[in-house]
């Protein structure tokens, strides 16, 4: 069977975190972004790293997207080109696109141009969590796959009053923290710095059976 490949355009924290993520469960991964650094200290990671502008149609055209089964578009401030690299993955035949908006008015934008699926990290996280996933604790925010979410979990115990890098949830869970929700406040991609305590919530990225993992550890404690 043919490996599920996805396209990643944009490669802020919310990009970066689902392209590693998807990388480190087997998934092919190519990800586009302007800048060259960026694209440097991902390439040894995921399977193509391309220095182009997403918007450019002969670009994109060039670089097979009909191949690809999912498009995640992960640009954040620059809106025109949240819009303009939505329209071309559709045009050019990626079957499922999923796009960040950044307000309502850019989740219509991108509704009308035909986005199966909009992600508003910064007014859903913590708020549309629709159905349990895999147990009361583990919450059910965005399916990028038949098997690989968002989710919404509680910090483990050892967790708490550590840091994420400390943690290092990538490494040693096959995880990846997008956001911390804290007394109904959410933190948008918090720094490696940010330092854990009782009662957080984290938003993470991961494939279900890194997830089931973790929920397992919860209750073999």
């Amino acid at each position: 069977m043919r490996t599920k490949q996805f396209v990643v355009c944009g490669l802020g924290r919310f990009g970066t975190s689902i392209a590693l993520t998807l990388a480190d469960a087997g998934y092919e991964v190519m990800v586009i972004d302007r800048s060259e650094d960026k694209i440097q200290d991902i390439s040894t990671i995921v399977t193509h790293a391309v220095q182009a502008d997403s918007t450019d149609m002969e670009i994109m055209r060039s670089l097979g997207m009909r191949n690809f089964d999912v498009g995640i578009v992960a640009i954040g401030k620059d809106i025109q080109s949240s819009i303009m690299t939505t329209l071309l993955l559709k045009e050019l035949g990626i079957p499922h696109v999923v796009a960040k908006a950044t307000s309502n008015l850019h989740e219509r934008v991108l509704q009308k141009i035909g986005a199966d699926r909009i992600i508003l990290p910064e007014q859903d996280m913590g708020i549309r969590i629709a159905t349990n996933l895999i147990a009361g604790n583990i919450l059910d925010y965005i399916q990028l796959s038949s098997d690989f979410s968002i989710v919404e979990v509680p910090i483990l115990e050892d967790w708490r009053d550590r840091t994420i890098k400390d943690v290092d949830t990538r490494k040693k869970y096959g995880i990846n923290i997008i956001a911390v929700q804290r007394k109904g406040q959410i933190n948008i991609s918090p720094t490696p710095d940010y330092v854990m305590k009782s009662g957080d919530i984290l938003i993470v990225i991961g494939s279900n059976k890194k997830l089931q993992l973790l929920e397992g550890r919860r209750y073999a404690r």
